[in-house]
C-alpha cells in the first residue's frame, strides 16, 4: 500500500532505550488519499493558471525533495527515539502527502505546457484553409468545424493556432473526417468569461487546443482528396453514424448515432434542450454509463456462455470470469475507438478498464480502492479533467453507490426476490441523484425537479435494450442482419425521448440556481471525501476523527456559503455591448438585443429564468435606445452609450458621480469614470458593488488571468 506506515526493526543496541511502536498505528485505506493529494495540487495550479517558470519548477522541485526525505527519515527518527512513533507517522504521512500535491501541481503545470499553442489575439477575417478533425453542433444548432494543420492569409506558420472552430451559417454538406477544406471566415481569440467567476471559456479551449473560434457565411470547398490511415477509420465511424440515422429515421435515429459513435451532429438543439431539463443529457452525453452498461452486458453475456460450455464439457484456458473479463476489455475498447474517443469516453474506458483488471488479478472490482485507483491514472493522463463536470459527477455518482453496496447486500435479503431488481434500482438512482444534484447545479446552475423520475423510466430502457441491442447490431452486421438490432434500439431511444418530453413538460420541471461562488465546489468536494475516508476509520483512533469533524465543517462551510452568496449589484459585459443591474424584480439588462450570451449567462447565474428581451422590461434603465441610464446608490448613475458616435456623445455627460460605458473609444477623459473597449480589453468584464466612496470592482484579467503560450 502506497502510504502504508511501515514499522522499521530497531537496532539491537538501541531496543531497550526505544519504545516499540504501537500496533494500534494506522495503516489501512490510506490509498484513495493518492487522487485526493494530487486533486488539491492540480487545484492550486488552477487557482492561478499559468506555464510554470523555470524558478518555479525549481521551488516545485525543492519543496518535493524537502518533503519527501521528510517523509522518509520519520521512521529513523522514531527508532532513534528522537520522536515517538505518533509523530513519525503524521510526519511520513505529511511529506508525502506534500509530494503528492508538488505532483499534482507539476502534472497541471505540465500539461498546460504540453498543449501550448498560438492563440490569436486579434480579429481576422479571411481565407482559412486546414484539415476536417471534429465535427459538432453549437448552442444555436450550427454545424461546427474543428479544423488542424490551419493556414491563414499573411500569418507566418508560427502564429497560426494549432486548431480552430468555425460555425457554418449555411446549410452545406457535411465534409468527412480527414477533408483538407478552404472556407472564408471571421476568427477571434477564445471569448473570456462573461463576469468574474463565470464559466472560462479560454482556459477550457487551452486545453483544447484551440487557438481561435469564429463563424462562416461561405461554402466549403475541398481542397484535396480526404486522407487515409486513421482518418478513414474515422470516416468509416462516420459513415456507421451515417446509416444509423437513415435506418433508424427522426431524433430517435441521431441519439442512437451519438449514443454508438458519438456522433451528436444530427441532435437538435431543442433535444439537447430537452434532455437538460429531464437530467437526461448524461444519455447522449457518452460517459460511465455507456461504457459501464455496454462492458457489463458483454461481460455477462459472455461468462454465461462460457459456463454453458463447460457445463458441456468444454475445457478453457483460463477460469469463465477472466476469460468475459478480457472479452469485455476488448469491446471497451473498441467502444472507445468507435465512440470517436472523446476525453469523457477516455475517462470512462480508464475507470471501467481498472476494473475488469482488477477482476484479472483476482482483486475486488467494485471498491474504493479500485476508484482511486481510476482517478489517479486519470488526473494523471489528463490532470484538467478535475475541473470538468464529468469527472466530478462520475466520480461522486461511482463512490455513492459503492457506499450503498455493502448496506444493500445485507439488507436485499429480506425483499421478495421479484421486487429486489426494481427497489435496487430506485435505490440506486436516489443515491446517484442525490450526489450529483449539488454538482450539476453548481456547474449548469439549474436542478431538474423531476430528474430521479426521468432516470428511473429511461436508464433502465438504456441498460435492458438500447445499449445491449447496439451490441446485437454490431455483431450481426457483417452477416447484413443488423436490421432487427437496430430496430429494437430505436424503440428504446425513442422511449427515452419520450420520457424527456413528458418529464421537461410538467409544470415546474426545471429550477434555476444562483451561481456557486468559486471555493464552494472544493469546499464540497474535498470535505465529502475526506468525510467518507476518516468515517469509514473512525475508529482507529483520534485523527480520523477529527479528521471527520475538519470534514463536516468543509461540507457545511461549502453550503453555507452557496446560500449565503450575493449576486453583483452592477455586471458589465466584456466589450461593453451589455450592463446588468440588479434589482428588487431580478437583474435589469440595458438593452432588450446585442450581447445575447453574455446576458443569457449572467441571469443564468443569478438563478433567473428570464429572457433578455424580459430583463430589459424590468425598472431601472431609462432613456432611449442608444442612451441609456440608470441610478445607482450614494448618488451615483451609469450611462451605457452604444452605436455609432458612442464616443463622442459620452464627452458632454462626463460629470462626478457618473460611469460611462461605452462602446466605442472614449477620447476625452473627466472626472467620471469611463470604462470602453480599450480599457476593457486589459480588464475583461467587470463586476461592481456601490460604497459611499464609489464603486468596487472585480475584473476577469484579475481573477481569472488568460492563459499566455510564452
Amino acid at each position: 500500500m502506497l502510504l502504508q506506515p511501515v514499522a522499521l526493526p530497531a537496532p539491537p543496541h538501541r531496543r531497550s532505550h526505544v519504545a516499540q511502536r504501537p500496533a494500534a498505528a494506522p495503516r489501512a485505506g490510506l490509498f484513495a488519499w493518492v487522487p485526493v493529494c494530487l486533486a488539491a495540487g492540480i487545484g492550486l495550479w488552477f487557482l492561478r493558471p499559468a506555464l510554470l517558470t523555470a524558478p518555479q519548477w525549481a521551488g516545485l522541485g525543492a519543496l518535493a525533495f524537502i518533503a519527501g526525505v521528510a517523509a522518509l527519515s520519520a521512521p529513523r527518527l522514531a527508532l532513534r527515539g528522537r520522536i515517538d512513533w505518533a509523530w513519525a507517522d503524521l510526519l511520513r504521512l505529511a511529506g508525502l502527502a506534500l509530494v503528492l500535491m508538488a505532483c499534482g501541481v507539476a502534472l497541471a503545470g505540465a500539461r498546460a505546457a504540453w498543449v501550448a499553442g498560438p492563440v490569436l489575439d486579434w480579429r481576422y477575417y479571411g481565407p482559412v484553409e486546414g484539415r476536417v478533425v471534429h465535427l459538432d453542433r453549437s448552442s444555436r444548432d450550427l454545424l461546427r468545424l474543428t479544423l488542424d494543420e490551419v493556414r491563414l492569409r499573411d500569418i507566418p506558420p508560427e502564429g497560426v493556432p494549432r486548431r480552430v472552430r468555425l460555425s457554418l451559417s449555411v446549410g452545406q454538406d457535411v465534409p468527412p473526417i480527414g477533408q483538407r477544406v478552404m472556407l472564408t471566415g471571421h476568427l477571434g481569440p477564445p471569448p473570456g468569461p462573461a463576469s468574474p467567476g463565470s464559466f472560462d471559456f479560454r482556459l477550457n479551449a487551452w486545453f483544447q487546443g484551440l487557438g481561435a473560434v469564429g463563424y462562416s457565411r461561405s461554402p466549403v470547398m475541398a481542397v484535396a482528396a480526404p486522407e487515409g490511415g486513421a482518418w478513414h477509420l474515422h470516416r468509416t465511424r462516420m459513415a456507421l453514424a451515417k446509416e444509423i440515422r437513415e435506418r433508424i429515421p427522426g431524433q430517435p435515429g441521431a441519439v442512437a448515432a451519438a449514443l454508438m459513435t458519438g456522433d451528436r451532429s444530427g441532435i437538435d438543439e431543442a433535444t439537447t434542450e430537452v434532455m437538460r431539463a429531464s437530467n437526461l443529457a448524461h444519455v447522449i452525453a457518452i460517459s460511465g454509463l455507456h461504457m459501464g452498461l455496454l462492458t457489463g452486458f458483454v461481460y455477462g453475456a459472455l461468462r454465461l456462455a462460457l459456463v454453458l460450455a463447460q457445463g458441456l464439457g468444454a475445457q478453457l484456458p483460463l477460469p469463465a470470469h477472466k476469460m468475459a473479463a478480457l472479452g469485455a476489455l476488448v469491446a471497451a475498447g473498441t467502444y472507445l475507438w468507435l465512440s470517436g474517443a472523446s476525453v469523457a469516453t477516455q475517462r470512462a474506458f480508464v475507470t471501467v478498464a481498472v476494473m475488469l483488471l482488477a477482476i484479472l488479478a483476482d482483486r475486488r472490482a467494485i471498491s474504493l480502492r479500485t476508484v482511486a485507483l481510476a482517478a489517479t491514472a486519470i488526473l494523471i493522463l489528463s490532470p484538467e479533467a478535475l475541473t470538468s463536470p464529468g469527472f466530478q459527477m462520475s466520480f461522486a455518482a461511482t463512490i455513492a453507490l459503492i457506499l450503498t453496496f455493502d448496506p444493500w447486500n445485507r439488507h436485499a435479503a429480506r425483499l421478495p426476490r421479484v421486487l429486489r431488481p426494481v427497489v435496487m434500482l430506485l435505490i440506486s438512482s436516489l443515491v446517484a441523484g442525490l450526489a450529483t444534484a449539488p454538482i450539476g447545479a453548481a456547474h449548469f446552475n439549474r436542478m431538474s425537479q423531476y430528474g430521479l423520475l426521468a432516470n428511473i423510466l429511461a436508464v433502465p430502457v438504456m441498460g435492458t435494450l438500447v445499449m445491449p441491442s447496439g451490441v446485437i447490431a454490431l455483431l450481426l452486421a457483417p452477416l447484413g442482419l443488423e436490421g432487427v438490432g437496430l430496430w429494437v434500439m430505436g424503440l428504446g431511444t425513442a422511449w427515452i425521448l419520450a420520457v424527456a418530453g413528458f418529464v421537461a413538460g410538467l409544470e415546474g420541471a426545471v429550477a434555476a440556481i444562483p451561481m456557486a461562488p468559486g471555493p464552494v465546489l472544493p469546499l464540497l468536494g474535498f470535505g465529502s471525501v475526506g468525510l467518507i475516508l476518516c468515517w469509514r476509520r473512525s475508529g482507529s483512533g483520534g485523527a480520523p476523527m477529527i479528521g471527520t469533524a475538519l470534514s463536516a465543517a468543509l461540507v457545511v462551510g461549502g453550503f453555507a456559503l452557496w446560500l449565503t452568496a450575493k449576486r453583483p449589484l452592477i455586471l458589465i459585459a466584456p466589450e461593453g455591448e451589455a450592463v446588468g443591474l440588479m434589482t428588487p424584480a431580478g437583474r435589469a439588462v440595458s438593452k432588450p438585443a446585442g450581447g445575447a450570451f453574455v446576458v443569457s449567462t449572467w441571469l443564468i447565474e443569478d438563478g433567473d429564468t428570464a429572457t433578455q428581451a424580459v430583463s430589459a422590461a424590468r425598472s431601472g434603465w431609462t432613456g432611449d435606445q442608444r442612451d441609456r441610464q440608470a441610478d445607482l446608490p450614494h448618488g451615483w448613475r451609469i450611462l451605457h452609450l452604444t452605436g455609432k458616435g458612442a464616443g463622442a456623445r459620452a464627452a458632454p455627460l462626463c460629470q462626478p458621480r457618473t460611469i460611462i460605458v461605452a462602446t466605442e473609444r472614449v477620447e476625452t477623459r473627466g472626472v467620471c469614470e469611463i470604462w470602453d473597449p480599450p480599457r476593457l480589453r486589459r480588464t475583461g468584464a467587470l463586476a461592481g458593488e456601490m460604497t459611499p466612496d464609489g464603486p468596487v470592482w472585480r475584473s476577469v484579467a484579475e481573477t481569472q488571468p488568460a492563459l499566455r503560450p510564452r
